[in-house]
C-alpha cells in the first residue's frame, strides 16, 4: 500500500487489469483499506449511482456509516451519449468543460439542451432512488465519494464540489481504479483520493479492473438500497 498524503493506492496492483470479480468485491477490498483510517470517523458513504451502489454499500456496512445518494450525470455530447462535456449534480449545479465545448463547437441551444436533459435525470433518479428521503447532512463530517472508478473524473469533480458545498469536514474519494491522470486531477481538489488500481496506460476503461461487468439497473440499485434499509444504513 502506497500513503502519498493525498493518495493511497496498492502498488502490487497498479496496471493491472482483472482485479476485483465484481463491483461488490472491489467495495470489500475499499472497505477493507479504508476502515483502519482514523480520518475517516463519523463518514457519510456518499455513492453515485448506478455504479457506485454495490461498492458503497460494502463500505457503508463496515463502516457503520449512513450511505446516502449521490446523484450525478454527465451532461451528454449530443452525437456521442457516451461521453459528455460536463456534468449536473444532485444540488442541481451544473459543471462545464469550457475547453471541450470550445473544440466540440457547440451551439449554444445544443448546450441548453442538453443540460436540460442531465437535470431532468438527475431530479428523476433522485425522485426514484430516495423520494422524499432526507438524507444525512455533511456538514462536520467525512463525506466519502464512491464510484466504481475514475476514467476521466470529470463527474466525481462534480461531486466533490456539490459535496464541499455542504461544509464537511473533509472529502473522501474512494474508487476501487482509477487512471493516474484522474486521480491526479481530483486528488488536487478532495482532501483524500483512495484509488486501489491506478492505471497508466494511454487508454484506459473502468471494465477492465472487473472479471465481472454489466452496467447496472435502476432495479438492481432499489434492491440494495432495500439492503441497506434492513441493515439501518439508510
Amino acid at each position: 500500500m502506497l500513503d502519498t498524503g493525498r493518495v493511497i493506492e496498492d502498488r502490487a496492483i497498479r496496471d493491472r487489469l482483472g482485479i476485483f470479480e465484481d463491483r461488490t468485491d472491489a467495495g470489500r477490498h475499499l472497505a477493507a483499506t479504508l476502515s483502519p483510517l482514523e480520518t475517516i470517523a463519523d463518514a457519510v458513504v456518499c455513492a453515485i449511482p448506478a455504479g457506485g451502489v454495490p461498492p458503497g454499500l460494502e463500505v457503508a456496512r463496515a463502516l457503520q456509516a449512513p450511505l446516502r445518494m449521490a446523484v450525478v450525470r454527465k451532461v451528454q455530447i449530443p452525437w456521442n451519449p457516451e461521453a459528455g462535456f460536463g456534468a449536473v449534480t444532485w444540488d442541481g449545479r451544473v459543471f462545464l468543460n469550457r475547453a471541450l465545448m470550445t473544440g466540440l463547437n457547440l451551439s449554444e441551444a445544443e448546450v441548453n439542451a442538453a443540460v436540460a436533459k442531465a437535470r431532468k435525470n438527475v431530479e428523476e433518479r433522485m425522485e426514484k432512488f430516495s423520494g422524499s428521503r432526507q438524507g444525512p447532512v455533511l456538514e462536520d463530517r467525512t463525506a466519502v465519494l464512491i464510484d466504481d472508478g475514475l476514467a476521466t473524473g470529470y463527474t466525481m469533480l462534480a461531486a466533490v464540489e456539490a459535496a464541499r458545498a455542504e461544509s464537511p469536514r473533509q472529502v473522501v474519494v474512494a474508487v476501487p481504479t482509477g487512471s493516474l491522470h484522474a486521480v491526479n486531477f481530483i486528488a488536487r481538489r478532495a482532501d483524500l483520493v483512495v484509488c486501489l488500481n491506478i492505471r497508466t496506460s494511454r487508454t484506459f476503461a473502468v471494465a477492465e479492473a472487473y472479471e465481472r461487468w454489466h452496467d447496472i439497473s435502476d432495479q438492481e440499485v432499489q434492491e440494495l438500497l432495500i439492503q441497506a434499509r434492513d441493515m439501518g444504513l439508510f
